[in-house]
């Protein structure tokens, strides 16, 4: 069957803080960002900046932590700057049929004003008869 992409992670509606030209690259996030949606560190993101509907993808660069912190850097400042909405998926590649025997979960965060949690969802595919079930389950903002 071969191997598919999938979303493993979201920060939905993050705003922008700061945007640093002369950085080497890669986006800066809040590593309790990070840590809530499963993010890692070097990842590769895809980013969707909703005020002016650019895409582009870059890494993660682990910012300190409780700073709430958004930051595209090097080029990708360019594309956004602060108080912009930003979408950010990470994508992991899974075999096809482990994922129809055995599901999958991504973790979504929708932030609020300040880049808080406002919402957080685990969103399933769930092995069945004839293939996988979506679920979406609301968790409590930690």
């Amino acid at each position: 069957m071969g191997k598919i992409r999938l979303m493993h992670a979201k920060l939905h509606r993050v705003r922008v803080t700061e945007a640093n030209v002369n950085y080497v690259g890669s986006i800066t996030i809040d590593e309790q960002l990070l840590a809530k949606v499963g993010i890692l560190p070097l990842e590769e993101v895809e980013i969707v900046n909703l005020n002016n509907g650019k895409r582009f993808s870059t890494y993660v660069f682990p910012g300190k932590a409780g700073t709430r912190e958004i930051c595209p850097n090097g080029g990708a400042a360019l594309l956004c700057q602060p108080g912009d909405i930003l979408l950010i998926y990470a994508y992991e590649e899974k075999d096809r049929a482990e994922v129809l025997q055995k599901g999958h979960q991504a973790r979504v965060l929708i932030a609020d004003q300040e880049n808080g949690c406002e919402q957080y969802f685990l969103q399933s595919l769930i092995p069945g008869e004839g293939g996988v079930k979506f679920e979406s389950i609301p968790h409590l903002p930690e």
